[in-house]
């Protein structure tokens, strides 16, 4: 009986076969380094963000650097309307009818784009099913997908003539023609991204709204709304950077006319507008080059006014659920 006994409790071991144990050191060995290297990649594409902007703005500062902090008045450079860069008795950089048309443009166009995009976004989230929801989803994917060269012939072949038959202006290209194609380029990301930051509500807030007997718009305004707030101001916000970011478009719809506008159909002309139709023919390396350069940095600076409010904005919002 012990004999049976200290069978049971030291059984004769087995040796594993040589190819089972080269198997579990390759198993074992690569998940020594291969983890470590995974996430030195995830830190570097986190941070990578990071240094291309860095890096694009060191560029930009480089070359602007010479005029920025040498002979261009910024005081002339910010309040001045005259702007004449190639003029052969003094060159004059005046850059404020290009900002003000710039900030109406991009205003303009988001007058018109939130409206539309945030319904747009309400209705697939929320009232569309099935193929109807499907099809809408494709279309506005093809409508970002539109390059924008081709949304400035469509500015300037079909709303120009419609605009000067509706409204009688004497040409078609000018505020309101850009601020209607801004409009049309910026609906589709407001759209995408204002579409999942409602899927992102629970399901659990809308259930509880209908039990208490609200209605679908109620349910809209009262729970989805204050729910994805965040994620709707991320839409606007995308949707404003790619209409104060837009070149050829806006190039071609706008009437490229150095004036402050002082209604919707004046022509104007933007700041990317000008950087792109002028810096081909500038000189590299002199005034007129160098200028552009610090044109880029206002463009920087508008970009980073308008991500800070919307980042204040976003931090009242926590403030104010937290109190």
């Amino acid at each position: 009986m012990s004999r049976c006994n200290s069978m049971t409790e030291s059984p004769l071991a087995v040796p594993d076969p040589p190819w089972k144990r080269r198997l579990d050191r390759v198993r074992a060995g690569p998940s020594q380094w291969v983890e470590p290297v995974i996430e030195l990649f995830i830190r570097i594409c986190g941070w990578s963000s990071i240094l291309f902007v860095a890096a694009i703005f060191f560029f930009v500062l480089r070359e602007a650097a010479p005029m920025l902090f040498g002979t261009l008045d910024l005081v002339e450079f910010l309040t001045s309307t005259d702007w004449q860069p190639t003029s052969d008795v003094r060159p004059r950089y005046g850059i404020l009818a290009l900002l003000v048309g710039t900030v109406a443009v991009s205003l303009l166009a988001m007058t018109l784009a939130v409206p539309l995009g945030l319904g747009a976004a309400v209705y697939i989230s929320e009232f569309s099913r099935g193929r109807t929801k499907e099809i809408l989803k494709i279309t506005i994917e093809l409508l970002a997908a539109i390059p924008s060269i081709v949304w400035g012939f469509i500015a300037y072949m079909v709303l120009g003539p419609l605009i000067i038959r509706v409204t009688g202006a004497p040409v078609g290209v000018n505020l309101l023609n850009g601020g209607i194609v801004l409009a049309l380029m910026s609906v589709p990301i407001i759209v995408s991204v204002g579409e999942d930051a409602l899927k992102a509500v629970p399901d659990a807030y809308r259930e509880a709204a209908l039990a208490l007997g609200a209605s679908r718009w109620e349910l809209v305004v009262r729970v989805l709304f204050p729910a994805a707030r965040n994620g709707l101001l991320a839409a606007v916000l995308l949707g404003m950077g790619r209409a104060i970011g837009e070149t050829m478009a806006v190039l071609m719809a706008t009437g490229h006319a150095v004036q402050i506008p002082h209604s919707l159909l004046d022509p104007i002309r933007t700041l990317t507008a000008t950087i792109a139709s002028e810096l081909g023919e500038a000189v590299k390396g002199g005034e007129h080059y160098r200028v552009l350069f610090v044109i880029g940095l206002v463009l920087f600076a508008v970009t980073f006014v308008v991500n800070m409010v919307a980042d204040l904005v976003v931090k009242g919002i926590h403030n104010e659920r937290g109190s």
